[in-house]
C-alpha cells in the first residue's frame, strides 16, 4: 500500500505534463533565443504557456515572468521591488506566518536597511485588517501577504487587503505568495489589487524547478539575476522550456474542473477530520471547513513526537509531513506558524500535516484513519509523559 498525503510539499505530475516535458526534452529541444527552426519551435512553447497563464489570471502576457519556482519568485518580487523603490521608502509589511522564502528574504532585506513589520495572526492563522491599516506608514513601499498558509491552510483576506492598501496609498506594491492557493482558487490580480503574484509549478501537478511571477506592468522591479537579458532583462538565463511547457499544461489541467475538484477535496478533508476526531487528545489546527484551504489538514497528537508518528506512518506506506518541507530540512523544528497561532508548547512537536490532491481517494483517507487508530494508542503506551 502506498498513500501519498504530502501534496503541500509536492504533487505527482499529470500524465499530460510528463508527456509534453519529455517531448520538449527529446524532440523540440531548441534554445528559444536561437533564430533557427528549433529555436522557433521552443519559443512557441514559451509563448503558449504565457498565453495560458495570462488568460487564467486575466492579465497581459508581458506581465508573466518564468522563474525556477516559488522561492525565486518570492525573492525577485521582494528584493527587486525593495531595490527599485528605495528612494520612496524602506518600510515593508508582511505576516509572521509566511513561508521561509518570504521570511528569510525579509531578514536579508533588514540587513540592507529595510524596516519590516510582521503582522500577528489569530488562533486560526488569519490577520486582522485593522492591524494592516495601522501598520501602513508614509514610507511603506511594499506589503507581502500569503494567499494560503502551507502548514495550517488558513486563507488571508487578500482582496480586502489589496483594496485597503491601494485606498491608503496606490503606490504601495502588494505581493501575494500564492504557491499554495493557485490551482485551488481563481485568482485575478487586477481585480484584487495584486501587483506581484508568486506561483510554483510542482504544487499544481506540474514539474519541479519552474514557476512564474506576475508583475503588474506599472510596478517597478529591479532584476536580481543578470546575464543574457532574456525575459526583458527581469530574469536572465535560458528559459527552462520543458518546465515552462509542463507548467502551461498543468495550469490548463488543474483549472479545467477546478470547482468540482475543490468540492471533492473539501469532502475528503471533512471525512478525514470527522474520523481523526475519534482519537482522544488531538487538536485540529487552522480554520474549520471551507474557511480554510481544501487540501491542508494540521493535526496535533498529544504525547507523540511528530517525527515518531511520521515514521510510523511511513512504515505503513503513508507519506505525510511534520510541517513545511522547505523549513524542515529533514530535521523538523518548532513551527513559527504553530507558535504564532498560540498552540500549546507540548503540541508544537506533536503536529503532522496531511495534504490532499486531485488524486486522493476516499479509500486512502479511510486506510489512513484506520492506521492512525491502530498506531496512535500503541505509540502513546511507550511515550513518557
Amino acid at each position: 500500500m502506498e498513500i501519498y498525503l504530502d501534496n503541500s510539499a509536492t504533487t505527482r505530475s499529470y500524465e499530460s505534463v510528463a508527456e509534453i516535458v519529455r517531448k520538449v526534452m527529446v524532440e523540440d529541444y531548441g534554445n528559444p533565443s536561437s533564430m533557427h527552426m528549433k529555436g522557433v519551435e521552443a519559443e512557441r512553447y514559451v509563448r503558449y504557456a504565457k498565453e495560458v497563464i495570462a488568460r487564467n489570471l486575466k492579465v497581459n502576457e508581458k506581465e508573466i515572468f518564468f522563474t525556477s519556482g516559488g522561492t525565486e519568485s518570492d525573492n525577485l518580487a521582494l528584493i527587486g521591488t525593495a531595490m527599485a523603490n528605495r528612494r520612496a521608502g524602506r518600510h515593508i509589511i508582511t505576516t509572521c506566518i509566511e513561508h521561509p522564502a518570504v521570511l528569510q528574504t525579509m531578514h536579508y532585506l533588514e540587513t540592507q536597511g529595510a524596516q519590516v513589520t510582521y503582522l500577528p495572526v489569530d488562533r486560526t492563522g488569519v490577520i486582522c485588517l485593522d492591524d494592516l491599516r495601522c501598520a501602513i506608514r508614509r514610507d511603506t513601499i511594499l506589503v507581502s501577504i500569503m494567499h494560503t498558509n502551507n502548514e495550517i491552510g488558513s486563507l488571508q483576506p487578500i482582496a480586502e487587503a489589496g483594496a485597503m492598501i491601494k485606498s491608503i496609498n496606490p503606490c504601495i506594491a502588494f505581493h501575494v505568495d500564492a504557491v499554495q492557493g493557485y490551482g485551488k482558487w481563481r485568482i485575478y490580480p487586477k481585480k484584487m489589487n495584486i501587483d506581484l503574484l508568486s506561483v510554483s509549478g510542482h504544487k499544481i501537478h506540474g514539474p519541479k524547478g519552474i514557476g512564474f511571477l506576475y508583475i503588474n506592468e506599472k510596478t517597478r522591479v529591479n532584476p536580481i539575476v543578470f546575464g543574457g537579458g532574456q525575459q526583458k532583462g527581469i530574469r536572465s538565463g535560458t528559459e527552462n522550456v520543458p518546465g515552462i511547457a509542463g507548467l502551461g499544461k498543468a495550469v490548463e489541467e488543474i483549472y479545467a474542473n477546478l470547482e468540482e475538484e475543490r468540492s471533492v477535496m473539501y469532502a475528503l478533508k471533512e471525512r478525514f477530520i470527522e474520523g481523526v476526531r475519534l482519537i482522544p487528545d488531538i487538536r485540529i489546527n487552522g480554520p474549520a471547513g471551507e474557511k480554510g484551504a481544501p487540501h491542508v489538514i494540521s493535526v496535533s497528537f498529544r504525547g507523540i513526537r511528530s517525527e515518531v508518528l511520521l515514521h510510523a506512518l511511513e512504515e505503513k506506506g503513508i507519506s505525510v509531513s511534520a510541517g513545511s518541507a522547505c523549513a524542515s530540512n529533514k530535521a523538523p523544528k518548532p513551527s513559527d506558524t504553530l507558535r504564532a497561532i498560540g498552540l500549546e508548547k507540548d503540541l508544537l512537536d506533536s503536529t503532522l500535516r496531511f495534504s490532499l490532491s486531485v488524486f486522493t481517494t476516499e479509500e486512502e483517507i479511510d486506510d489512513t484513519l484506520q492506521t492512525l487508530y491502530d498506531i496512535v494508542p500503541a505509540l502513546r503506551k511507550y511515550t513518557r509523559h
